[in-house]
Order: structure tokens, then sequence, then C-alpha cells
């Protein structure tokens, strides 16, 4: 086992491990808990030799230790795959962070429920003070208005399908809030929404949602003629 990274003069170093070692490390009960998340999985395979590099963030606690990449060398022997060599970087700079993760998970699952007609859980996904603000100047409603107003959509079998094709996220330094705007195809055809998250004793929740059609600024005139309001010059 092998890791590769910059000391504190930027020159790049690589210390071994021994593996008798390591399962001490990892074996050794401590107060608090070592966590390595692992972000994506990128397997290449010859047999009967294979490669994976996996991206990573490690945790001490709820601390952010620090973050790289694992790549593994794999060999088949008889049949059974075995790990032959760990190498690693680190480094504590561009982590993906497992608020990131936990965030983009409840988004989609909340689009996921919303598709499923699964009431609970849509409504479950948002703070009891969350406010949803829709298309329409009218819909700005409390999480129990909403549940009223969509009371009809949730009793069909798909309430509304919208679907994210991207989405950025930023947190706050103690990284107990964040917000977050994403780009989704609709029935409407392309909408922007954007929202607040907060993180609570029951994990992540959307404390404010807000849906809006996106409209080509070479359509706007055509826009504006649709519901029938006269272009103001710039200036008036």
């Amino acid at each position: 086992m092998s890791s590769i990274y910059n000391n504190k003069d930027g020159q790049v170093q690589k210390k071994s491990t021994n593996i008798g070692d390591f399962i001490t490390a990892i074996g050794t009960p401590r107060e608090a808990l070592w966590d390595e998340k692992l972000w994506s999985y990128d397997i290449k395979i010859d047999y009967p030799m294979a490669i994976a590099w996996t991206e990573y963030t490690f945790y001490v606690g709820d601390k952010m230790s620090h973050c790289g990449v694992n790549v593994f060398e794999l060999i088949n022997i008889n049949g059974t795959w075995v790990i032959s060599s760990i190498t690693d970087t680190r480094r504590s700079l561009g982590c993906q962070s497992k608020s990131l993760s936990e965030v983009n998970d409840l988004i989609d699952g909340w689009h996921g429920a919303a598709a499923a007609a699964d009431e609970d859980t849509f409504f479950g996904s948002m703070t009891t003070d969350g406010i949803y603000i829709g298309t329409d100047i009218s819909e700005r409603w409390t999480v129990s208005e909403m549940r009223v107003w969509a009371q009809k959509y949730f009793d069909r079998e798909v309430p509304w399908t919208f679907e994210a094709n991207n989405r950025n996220i930023t947190f706050n330094s103690e990284e107990n809030m964040g917000w977050f705007d994403e780009t989704l195809d609709t029935w409407m055809g392309a909408c922007r929404g954007s929202g607040v998250v907060v993180k609570t004793n029951n994990g992540w929740k959307i404390k404010q949602y807000h849906l809006s059609i996106a409209v080509p600024n070479d359509k706007v005139d055509s826009y504006l003629k649709l519901i029938d309001k006269p272009r103001i010059k710039r200036g008036e």
C-alpha cells in the first residue's frame, strides 16, 4: 500500500504502508469514526488483471480530513479477484463533500417522489415551515398550503415529472445550510429551479424551492404578446 502527497514544501512524496499496520490502524476503536466515502468507480479489465479508480473523501467524525483517488490493482486467481496493491493520492483542496452527495440525493429523491405520487416522501423532504414558489405569480405556498393544492395531483398515478440535467450546490462554511440552482426538463419545457436546504436533526431538508419557466431571450417579445403585456423600452 502506498500514498502519494505533497509535503509542506510542495514536494511530491510517496509513503508505503505495511498491510499489518493498516489493519491495526483501521481496527483500533476511536472516539471519532473514520469514514471514507467513495464517489465514483472506473474499472478497466484485461483478464486476469483489473484496475479500479475510485474518487474518495475521508472523514474523521464529521470533519473532512482529506480526499483523493484510490487506485486498486487486482488479479484474478482461480476465478477469484484479489487486491494485489493499493495506491492513493491525498490532498485537501477540491474535495467533494459528504453534504454534496446527501443534498443531491435529497433533491433527486424529492423529484422522484413527485413522479411516483409518493406524497409523504415529497412533503417530508421539506421543512415544516418550508416555502414552494411556483411558476404562476400567485403561487407562493407554505408546505401545508401546497399539500392541499397538490392533493388532486398526488391522487393521480404520476403527479408531475421533473428531470434535473444540471445542478449547482453551494454551502456555508459550517455545511449546515446550502443553496442550489438546477435546470429541469418538464412538461412545460425547460425550467429552472432554485432553493435553500438546511441540515436538521433528521438530515437535510428543503426550506425553499422556486420554480421558473426559462424563456429564451429571443422569444421574450412573443412571450409578452402571449400574456398581453406591452414591452417597456429601456429607461422607461
